[in-house]
């Protein structure tokens, strides 16, 4: 009989089949004037949303991928596949996501129409609705503000699943890419706006002038 394929994941074991959950994750960021800085991600309170580089081919495309962390975890995990070393475990942290979409219905965000990116939650039955996240792969956190004029999903308040808290979901969203100016300088890098306004704080900082 031939030996059944043994897939990665069967490989992969947890030490004492256990998860560790954890309220916050801190994510290090450089902000424009190359200083460190630090945003802390808390999945129980309203400082939970997240921005990951999108792979995109198309220089056009929306540079960002955006998530709710609605779970935060550890595992001890051991690995028993061909290319392991031993079989310590070994610390790795996982972040649980809740995808946003683009709002294709709505205008693209730019500078030229005055207008912010709009974004939507996908239908929680779809495959890529949640995901898990390595905590090394976050950019920094994000702002994103309910669009209040389109209203709620839910009408009634009841939403579908208490761990994703979609009961208070709205039908679309705004990304604040000014919240602050690293925020800012992150989606808009070549504005000759900006450009002059980094020019500005740059001398001031230094005492130089224009």
């Amino acid at each position: 009989m031939p030996t059944p394929r043994v897939s990665d994941h069967d490989r992969l074991l947890f030490k004492l089949d256990r998860m560790y959950s954890h309220n916050i994750v801190r994510v290090n960021y450089t902000t424009y004037d190359v200083h460190r800085k630090q945003d802390t991600v808390n999945s129980n309170t309203y400082h939970r949303d997240i921005m990951v580089l999108a792979e995109n081919n198309d220089d056009s495309a929306h540079p960002f991928l955006y998530a709710r962390v609605i779970g935060i975890f550890h595992v001890n995990a051991v690995y028993t596949g061909g290319a392991m070393v031993d079989y310590q475990p070994r610390k790795v942290e996982i972040l649980w996501v809740r995808w946003f979409e683009l709002d294709m219905n709505a205008p693209a965000g730019s500078w030229s129409n005055c207008k912010l990116d709009r974004l939507r939650f996908p239908p929680m039955a779809n495959e890529d609705a949640f995901g898990f996240l390595d905590p090394a792969d976050v950019v920094r956190g994000c702002h994103i503000i309910p669009a209040f004029a389109s209203g709620k999903r839910y009408l009634d308040g009841r939403g579908i699943s208490p761990c994703a808290k979609d009961s208070k979901d709205w039908r679309s969203y705004y990304v604040n890419r000014c919240v602050t100016f690293s925020a800012l300088l992150s989606f808009e890098s070549n504005c000759p706006l900006l450009a002059l306004l980094i020019a500005i704080c740059l001398c001031g900082s230094t005492g130089g002038l224009l």
